[in-house]
């Protein structure tokens, strides 16, 4: 993208703030009239002063001149504090609301994407918040330069080279004979650092995606005493990085000297043609620092241009990224217009194939049909697309062939908004948000009640424990065990109240007394609703209506628990190997005695 490019596209998020920015540039214009007071009254006095001691006057003669000088400058000092103040802070406000609407529009775009885009390399949770993050930094820095920098210096400049021509042609042909010299040196550096800058971006997003894994994996880190394995892992990303920094350092430090040079040229040449001018009786010796000064509105640009420059090119590296995210149509989430006004919850999948964004594919020529009312078991080994076959009912993923039908109607035709709604998910892990208890348990129906809340914890056999803890409801939910997180995820499921519920081991992380008490608490809520459940529990398996038995991505038997047995097939090897693994001839051996 280029520098036009990036402005059209914050011209958006720029719009509604055309009153500021109308003003903004007001105190520009004003800004850059008051920085030509000092050379202007600089050059009065110079000449003035001389023009008194050639009649010989003295410091009497020049208690005027004094006083009107110190009374024009002190009355630009006090505007020009104002105007900069008004530069600087109404600057820093458009950044600071442009900010927010870039953030908030990155939020709002990614929560309309599909579970595929979050699967692709280039989005994990680390570099995508590295790239929104920079993104918006980036892009907000280049609003603060513009207004805050580049206007007020720029219109700064021109004013000076107006005036300086106006006094001297020659002398205000040098000025802007060393400006494009300037700007190609700039431009060359630019393009030298552009390769290295995107290298640093791609760096940056490894190292911060590393650091994250780093920390969600320290607990099998530490039991592999993996410590040092991973310390240098992460050492050698923060050694390629700095490389590519020093890098970029050295050839900042290298054009920048070449730039100083080029403006001090300017300096020089201003002075021995000054000077000549003034001894040839051309201009005053008042023109001598007239011009300097001059010369120094135009060159205050100059002296900023690299650092300006520096951020200009972050925001040509980390726009691209940041919009390729507000870009990425494909990602999102289709569905249609159809909303019924009640789903029974028969699903029907036919001849169902699906691969996933990073070519593996999953399932093959899936074909079940599950009744309202029944609750259908999972059955298969890991890896078998279990999951992956729920992640498809609830439309988190589209197939990539074959259809699949709810309530004799295509799954794409669904709103999925009024889709969803109906629908209910206990997974084997799942997420807890930052926030009380109550909070947590509420997601499953934001206007729920207090009672509301606490009779959805009793079914899930959590109220109890919640009432031992200092801040009962109001207690933080991210501190309870997996076990506890696990019921408020099913405390939601209460008050959802959902037609049809997807269980994905939905007491994998509970002992056997908290699994029995949640084992009834589900047997409840399936009354009268479709229930798909994957378990690696005898007892979930054998209570249900059907069961479909997965093996790599493909339905190898369908039926009840008698009539698979009966097949001696995989669910029979299944079962089997269950069985010896609960260690059930003992168990059974046990209860007999009683």
């Amino acid at each position: 993208m280029s520098i036009w490019d990036i402005f059209k596209r914050l011209q958006p998020f720029v719009r509604p703030y055309r009153s500021l920015i109308l003003f903004a540039l007001l105190l520009t214009l004003l800004g850059a009239l008051t920085a030509q007071v000092n050379p202007i009254v600089l050059r009065y006095t110079v000449d003035t002063i001389q023009s008194m001691l050639d009649r010989g006057w003295g410091v009497a003669q020049s208690t005027l001149l004094l006083s009107q000088i110190s009374l024009i400058l002190f009355a630009k000092e006090v505007i020009n504090t104002f105007i900069v103040f008004g530069q600087r802070y109404y600057g820093e406000k458009i950044r600071i609301q442009v900010s927010s609407e870039l953030s908030q529009t990155a939020v709002d775009r990614i929560l309309t994407y599909g579970l595929s885009f979050y699967s692709e390399n280039t989005n994990q949770k680390g570099k995508l918040q590295t790239r929104i993050d920079r993104g918006v930094e980036s892009l907000t820095k280049l609003i603060q330069n513009f207004f805050i920098d580049i206007l007020p210096l720029s219109a700064n400049a021109i004013v000076a080279l107006v005036i300086m021509f106006s006094a001297n042609v020659y002398v205000g042909s040098i000025a802007l004979s060393i400006l494009p010299v300037y700007f190609w040196v700039s431009y060359k550096q630019a393009e030298r650092l552009q390769g290295v800058r995107r290298k640093l971006k791609t760096q940056r997003e490894n190292k911060s995606s590393g650091l994250i894994n780093l920390i969600e994996s320290v607990l099998v880190i530490k039991s592999f005493v993996r410590e040092k394995y991973e310390g240098k892992r992460q050492y050698q990303l923060q050694l390629d990085l700095m490389e590519s920094q020093l890098r970029t350092r050295r050839t900042n430090f290298l054009f920048d000297g070449i730039k100083s040079f080029i403006e001090q040229i300017g300096v020089v040449l201003i002075i021995i043609l000054t000077a000549y001018l003034v001894l040839d009786q051309q201009m005053s010796i008042g023109a001598i620092m007239f011009h300097i000064l001059l010369f120094n509105n135009v060159s205050a640009p100059i002296r900023q241009l690299h650092r300006i420059y520096d951020e200009m090119n972050d925001a040509l590296t980390y726009s691209e990224g940041f919009f390729d995210i507000l870009d990425d149509a494909g990602a999102v989430e289709t569905g249609g217009s159809y909303v019924p006004s009640r789903i029974r919850g028969d699903i029907e999948m036919r001849d169902v194939s699906f691969t996933y964004p990073n070519g593996t594919k999953a399932l093959h020529n899936i074909s079940i049909n599950i009744r309202a009312g029944q609750t259908v078991a999972l059955v298969g080994l890991s890896g078998a697309g279990k999951s992956t076959l729920i992640n498809l009912l609830v439309r988190f993923y589209p197939p990539d062939s074959g259809q699949i039908l709810l309530d004799d109607m295509p799954l794409d035709r669904y709103d999925l908004p009024e889709l969803r709604d109906d629908l209910g998910m206990v997974l084997q892990k799942n997420h807890i948000f930052k926030g009380s208890i109550a909070e947590n348990i509420r997601y499953g129906k934001m206007d729920a009640t207090y009672d509301e809340v606490v009779e959805a914890a009793r079914q899930a056999y959590l109220h109890e424990q919640i009432m031992e803890l200092p801040d009962q409801y109001e207690a933080d939910a991210q501190m309870l065990s997996g076990g506890q997180q696990q019921r408020i995820a099913i405390a939601r499921l209460f008050l959802k109240n959902p037609s049809v519920i997807f269980l994905d081991e939905p007491t994998a992380s509970l002992d056997a007394i908290a699994t029995e008490q949640i084992k009834n608490s589900l047997d409840a809520i399936k009354q009268g609703r479709t229930v798909i459940i994957i378990s690696h529990s005898l007892s979930q398996i054998i209570d249900s209506d059907c069961i479909y038995v997965m093996k790599k991505g493909r339905v190898v038997e369908h039926g009840t628990h008698d009539e698979l047995y009966e097949m001696n097939g995989t669910y029979r090897e299944i079962f089997n190997a269950s069985a010896r693994s609960l260690n059930l001839d003992k168990i059974a051996r046990t209860l007999d005695k009683e």
